[in-house]
């Protein structure tokens, strides 16, 4: 008997959620995504770095920089999560991300800071750039194209063996 087409099956996961984020950290993702990729950068949300930390938005401009979004939805997420400072040596600028509702004040001043909603963001405060080694470089760039086309490849085939 042959197998129906995946697309004619009911699928139980969205390749493109993972359930982690809030509503309101989703929202953000997303004006923040569409600003960046205005600004001609690739991105790729939920990147696990060699450190095994896990960042919300790497994005790749086309000069190669990398920039790494923290998003942060409300003053208790800022408060409760406190890795963001080990993100620094896997990028060249470093953003934090947030809504209208966070006050900006709480964020670090020698990082960036992204104002977003559900539609569009806004770069109120430029990071810094702190140029990463050549070596570390081109290995988040790798990281970053692998994670890309794996997940490009689940969404076309959502039945692929995983393993490989």
């Amino acid at each position: 008997m042959a197998v129906p087409p995946s697309s004619n099956r009911i699928r139980l996961e969205d390749p493109l959620e993972d359930g982690r984020q809030s509503a309101q950290a989703l929202a953000i993702q997303r004006g923040t995504m569409r600003h960046l990729r205005r600004l001609g950068l690739a991105v790729v949300s939920e990147l696990t770095l060699a450190s095994g930390r896990r960042a919300d938005l790497v994005g790749l401009t086309p000069q190669g920089e990398i920039w790494i979004v923290e998003i942060k939805s409300s003053l208790a997420d800022f408060r409760s999560d406190m890795k963001w400072p080990d993100y620094r040596s896997f990028c060249d600028r470093l953003f934090f991300a947030s809504s209208s509702s966070v006050p900006m004040d709480i964020f670090p001043a020698d990082a960036g800071f992204i104002l977003a909603d559900d539609y569009g963001a806004e770069i109120i405060r430029e990071a810094p750039i702190d140029k990463m080694a050549a070596a570390r470089r081109k290995a988040v760039t790798i990281r970053f194209a692998q994670a890309a086309a794996h997940r490009l490849h689940k969404i076309l085939d959502p039945d692929c063996d995983p393993t490989f």
